[in-house]
């Protein structure tokens, strides 16, 4: 029988170099593929993510991720405490963030902070590793276009392991690819921004202060739109984030026509993770472009 209070034991030790006294374990989330539960111990309260279906490497490349926000993010950002591999669990340490209702400028704040996250810069598209987002490994492979970069690195890989996997067929996959061609001239010719990657309101939380704190960073150097894009496909924040955003870093004009198209990644992400009822909107936008 599997026993997680040891489990906990051992990474508690693992990470402070001596026994931690668990008062209480809370499981907080169980998603497709980690588990996360809250740590009451004598030296405080932790957030403990768990995983073992995938690679090693998997809460490592999470850490980098928070990491590179923190450095480059004047938002709130939680604390790595350890990551690793015990008992053939992946594991990611961190401190716990209580949390509040949020204050006034909530919104405002996370907008400035993501567009200053934005400014942030390098010479090329991508990242020096492929990392993940969700469960899917994310390929990073640099390259000096964006319009390369999206294409080969987010749409081709994605679109291929749906047809792959039985879940587009071959009519529509060879359909998809038809859209390359259209998009050499419809993105904004900018330099690469630091992204967080998986932008929806289940990667903000509130912290115990009121305000924005991200999570859950599927990190690389892309078009900054792609963020704002992703911000907008499962409702969208409120109207002050996207105003106080533009008032730091205002978008180039025609990104309402752009969006859509930004998007085909997380919904093949989705497509992927979670089954054909993503299919519609893929083909919907892929219609659009083709017509």
């Amino acid at each position: 029988m599997f026993d997680s209070k040891t489990l906990f034991e051992k990474i508690l030790f693992l990470s402070f170099g001596s026994d931690v006294l668990i008062l209480e374990n809370q499981l907080i989330s169980v998603g497709g593929v980690n588990q996360g539960v809250k740590l009451k111990t004598d030296r405080g309260h932790f957030f403990l993510k768990l995983n073992f279906e995938t690679d090693k490497n998997f809460f490592e490349m999470e850490a980098e991720g928070l990491r590179m926000l923190s450095d480059c993010c004047p938002l709130s950002i939680p604390t790595v405490i350890n990551f690793g591999h015990v008992d053939e669990n992946n594991f990611l340490l961190m401190d716990w963030v209580d949390s509040r209702s949020r204050t006034p400028k909530y919104w405002e704040k996370l907008g400035v902070g993501v567009a200053q996250l934005h400014m942030h810069s390098q010479s090329k598209f991508g990242l020096n590793n492929s990392n993940y987002i969700s469960s899917l490994i994310q390929s990073n492979a640099m390259n000096d276009s964006w319009v390369s970069f999206f294409i080969e690195q987010r749409l081709e890989p994605l679109i291929g392991e749906a047809f792959y996997n039985g879940l587009i067929d071959r009519e529509f996959f060879e359909k998809f690819r038809l859209i390359y061609p259209k998009l050499q001239d419809i993105f904004p010719k900018e330099r690469p921004s630091l992204l967080h990657g998986d932008l929806w309101s289940g990667n903000v939380i509130i912290d115990s202060l009121g305000e924005p704190t991200l999570i859950d960073p599927a990190v690389y150097f892309g078009h900054r739109e792609m963020d704002i894009a992703f911000s907008l496909l499962f409702g969208g924040f409120d109207r002050e984030f996207y105003d106080s955003y533009n008032s730091v870093f205002p978008m180039e004009s025609g990104f309402e026509e752009r969006k859509d198209i930004y998007n085909l990644y997380p919904l093949l992400v989705h497509l992927l993770l979670f089954g054909k009822g993503y299919f519609i909107g893929i083909k919907r936008v892929v219609d659009k472009l083709l017509i």
